[in-house]
């Protein structure tokens, strides 16, 4: 790759997220708030008000350009909660956090529409749906009524099956299929608040998940920005044979590569080493 990487040049200078401006003139970080007890990682750790709002806080400090709020877990063979109890774990820490960081610019992690309307009612400014809109036939409708900004993420199946029959190869090909077909649904003139993201460990087999990330730049429509979620995942403990507890510098290797392939935003764990990689990154170009 040259040094002066083009992965910017084209895509939308900024997008308006419910009032608030998140533009791309430098690769952004989101932080991940997870409010449930499963996740594959930090599941259990921020699972009481006072725990998520420590941690909301620990991320801005530490210079997250968004914070993603997630009520549901998505690991492999994860089981769906009800509509019920994602708004019971959601919604008191969503109204807490835009009460206590007005500026911050929040992201719902949902595939439901009704969450995606009440959390936009509430200050939410972007929508992250794992399904790409699959799991939810309200959706695209709901996100293009509403003017948000969707996180359209590939996924093979549902959480609970999506690693029994992983793809396997011409994933590059498959992924920017699904994103063209879903893309096209949007039927607002004018809706051109996406954002693509490939689902690394979202039905790919390891070798997939490394073929994804060599050829990331090859899945971009539209000149839509890109974000990149690798953080802690199974295609680095697989590698390095650790746990997700260990696999901190593998997740730091990895999201420079996908800086290096285009990602605009980081989705992380570790909001601290994700800046200081993007610092670099930014640094590397320059020179």
């Amino acid at each position: 790759m040259s040094n002066k990487d083009t992965s910017f040049t084209n895509i939308p200078k900024a997008i308006d997220c419910n009032g608030k401006m998140l533009d791309f003139e430098h690769p952004r970080v989101m932080g991940i708030l997870n409010l449930t007890p499963d996740s594959f990682y930090d599941g259990g750790k921020y699972d009481s008000l006072g725990q998520s709002m420590r941690h909301c806080e620990l991320m801005v400090e530490q210079a997250a350009d968004i914070i993603d709020i997630g009520a549901f877990s998505s690991r492999p063979g994860a089981k769906l909660i009800s509509l019920e109890e994602e708004k019971h774990r959601l919604l008191p820490v969503l109204q807490q956090i835009t009460k206590e960081f007005p500026d911050v610019i929040l992201s719902v992690d949902t595939f439901r529409s009704e969450i995606a309307r009440v959390s936009h009612d509430m200050g939410a400014g972007i929508i992250n749906d794992i399904s790409g809109g699959q799991m939810d036939e309200n959706m695209f409708a709901t996100i293009a009524e509403l003017n948000i900004p969707y996180i359209l993420m590939h996924m093979k199946g549902k959480p609970e099956i999506m690693q029994n029959a992983p793809i396997v190869k011409d994933v590059v090909e498959e992924v920017k299929a699904f994103f063209v077909e879903r893309a096209s649904k949007f039927k607002k003139p004018g809706f051109e608040k996406l954002i693509l993201d490939p689902g690394y460990g979202f039905g790919k087999s390891l070798e997939s998940n490394y073929e994804l990330l060599r050829g990331q730049e090859n899945i971009r429509i539209m000149n839509l920005p890109l974000m990149s979620g690798l953080s802690r995942k199974s295609m680095i403990c697989k590698v390095l044979n650790v746990n997700p507890e260990q696999a901190l510098s593998g997740t730091v290797a990895l999201n420079m590569l996908a800086l290096q392939g285009g990602a605009n935003i980081l989705r992380v764990h570790d909001v601290k080493e994700a800046v200081e990689t993007v610092k670099l990154f930014e640094a590397y170009k320059k020179n």
